[in-house]
């Protein structure tokens, strides 16, 4: 997959997104606590890959690398889960440019 789409400007727009999903879950009255640690781990990955800005094409094998590096208690399972909804919202950016305009809009 060659695209001029950066994995790390996708990723910000998650952020943005991922935040949104935060407040709504606060408001909730039933045990959100497994939310939270989901939303973690993928604000780590989502940080991380900004920050890091992996190349397109290798961007899978990068997520690929987080989770066989899952460290401080996270689980494998748990980590691999995040970085397949991450892989899944990229694909989507680069296949859709409506979604990946809305999310450079800071997803409104």
């Amino acid at each position: 997959m060659t695209t001029a789409l950066r994995p790390a400007h996708v990723c910000r727009g998650l952020l943005a997104v991922l935040e949104a999903s935060e407040s709504r879950r606060k408001r909730r009255l039933r045990d959100t606590t497994p939310d939270a640690i989901g939303f973690g781990i993928k604000r780590d990955l989502l940080e991380s890959a900004v920050r890091e800005d992996p190349e397109p094409d290798e961007f899978e094998a990068w997520l690929l690398a987080r989770c066989l590096a899952a460290a401080g208690g996270v689980s494998v399972g748990a980590m691999r889960s995040m970085a397949l909804e991450v892989l899944a919202e990229w694909r989507l950016a680069v296949a859709a440019p409506s979604f990946s305009d809305w999310l450079a809009q800071g997803a409104p």
